[in-house]
């Protein structure tokens, strides 16, 4: 697969860092020649310098033999006409960065097909859907979920007081028998492993589990947590995250309180937001945050457009007695970092917009891909054809690249969470959970 990413930024870093990973060709444009030196001088990719909405610039990109167009600049009218400008194969998919939701009607003079977008990508909306994920998952770092919910991946901090503390991953399988629930992957001291069933837990580790969603209770339970229903919600910040997620809040019947600093702002979010309460106030205010029950509610969200500000009324919200706190940083390098000083999670609208990108991107028996913040491992679903040299054998029989696992078995309208004894069919999705350095000789195992 050749591949054209107009934009260096952190979004198209981040897609060209997992799409050069696995072996594609990948060429980076862009206007500046220190993002593309950067870009250069940590990827295996080409890098040309000029506009991307330059039918010139995209000549010299390549542009005629790639079968994935990417166009994700912080500008919305750039990504646009890069994408009108961009005359590729006749099967290329075009993907383009867009937050003005003006871009969005399906009819009209700014519909997407006016501008030969196949797929159009909103970071803010994309960030307020994976927070809504974490909320609803209480406990969970990160997320990943398929076939409409009825299976998810997600992250868990094991704590202290865990009932999997000490003990072996087969011993924790055969005690908790038939409950659909698999350990993927554990993270330890910045390292991550794909467990064999003498695995033992720790405290502290990060557990990736896979479970049907009635089964995300006991995963919760077996590290540690608590699953509570999400009925209360406090929101920091007038961005477009913030309305998003409380818009998102009110379509599943959870009360949103907004503190927005503007009142300007706050008073145009009253007007759209008839179900949220709205307040005009500073975030940082111990004494309002207080006030207005903190501490009663099921999770603080912090979505101002200051990193610091975020960071900082999250704590604040912490040590007020927030049962669940998530803040937004621009810079995907903080993502990691929410936990070491005492968040439970981060989200990145440029880590979500990319993670967004991945997974709409078909590569041969691919249909899905999703990353995950903390780890350098993916989960991919691959179409099973008759060409996969395994259909038909045992799991446990299949000689896996070190560092994979096939996390989940979907089959028309049944999910698996597998054991050693199910097997691989023609026509099933395999979820495999996979660390990086391990993508590419997985991939050949599912020939399309």
């Amino acid at each position: 697969m050749s591949v054209v990413i107009v934009g260096a930024g952190e979004v198209g870093f981040h897609v060209a860092e997992r799409l050069s990973g696995e072996g594609r060709q990948v060429v980076v444009v862009d206007k500046s020649l220190d993002r593309l030196d950067y870009v250069q001088s940590r990827l295996d990719v080409g890098i040309i310098e000029g506009s991307g909405a330059s039918p010139a610039v995209l000549d010299r990109a390549g542009v005629s033999d790639a079968t994935l167009f990417v166009a994700v600049t912080s500008d919305d009218e750039v990504n646009l006409v890069a994408c009108m400008a961009a005359q590729g194969k006749s099967d290329m998919v075009r993907v383009a960065r867009v937050s003005n939701p003006d871009f969005y009607a399906e009819t009209g003079r700014l519909g997407p097909e006016r501008f030969r977008v196949d797929v159009m990508i909103n970071p803010e909306r994309e960030l307020a859907l994976d927070t809504l994920q974490l909320l609803q998952s209480t406990a969970a770092t990160d997320i990943a979920a398929f076939a409409d919910g009825k299976l998810q991946l997600i992250s868990l901090q094991v704590t202290s007081d865990a009932p999997v503390v000490n003990r072996t991953l087969a011993d924790i399988t055969a005690t908790i028998g038939d409950v659909p629930l698999l350990t993927a992957a554990i993270e330890r001291n910045g390292t991550t492993l794909v467990p064999d069933g003498s695995a033992v837990f720790q405290a502290g580790d990060q557990a990736y589990v896979v479970a049907t969603a009635d089964a995300v209770p006991k995963a919760l339970e077996l590290c540690g947590h608590v699953h509570k229903e999400l009925k209360r919600v406090m929101v920091a910040g007038g961005s477009t995250e913030a309305y998003y997620l409380a818009e998102l809040l009110q379509q599943h019947n959870v009360h949103a309180t907004m503190l927005v600093q503007d009142r300007r702002r706050a008073q145009e979010l009253a007007e759209k937001l008839h179900k949220a309460l709205i307040l005009n106030g500073d975030a940082t205010d111990v004494e309002l945050l207080e006030a207005e029950g903190v501490g009663e509610m099921d999770a603080f969200v912090a979505l101002t457009e200051e990193d610091q500000t975020n960071i900082l009324s999250a704590l604040v919200a912490k040590h007020a007695g927030a049962k669940q706190v998530v803040t937004l940083v621009n810079k995907i390098e903080y993502v990691s970092l929410a936990r070491r000083i005492g968040l439970d999670a981060a989200v990145s609208p440029r880590l979500s917009a990319a993670n967004a990108i991945l997974r709409q991107v078909h590569r041969g028996s691919v249909t899905r891909v999703s990353t995950f913040k903390e780890t350098d491992a993916e989960a991919i679903s691959f179409s099973v054809s008759a060409a996969c040299p395994f259909v038909g054998q045992p799991l446990r029989d299949i000689r896996f690249p070190r560092g994979a696992i096939v996390a989940a078995i979907l089959r028309g309208d049944q999910v698996i969470v597998p054991r050693g004894s199910d097997e691989l069919m023609v026509t099933d999705t395999a979820i495999v959970f996979v660390l990086r350095d391990a993508v590419a000789a997985v991939t050949k195992l599912f020939p399309s």
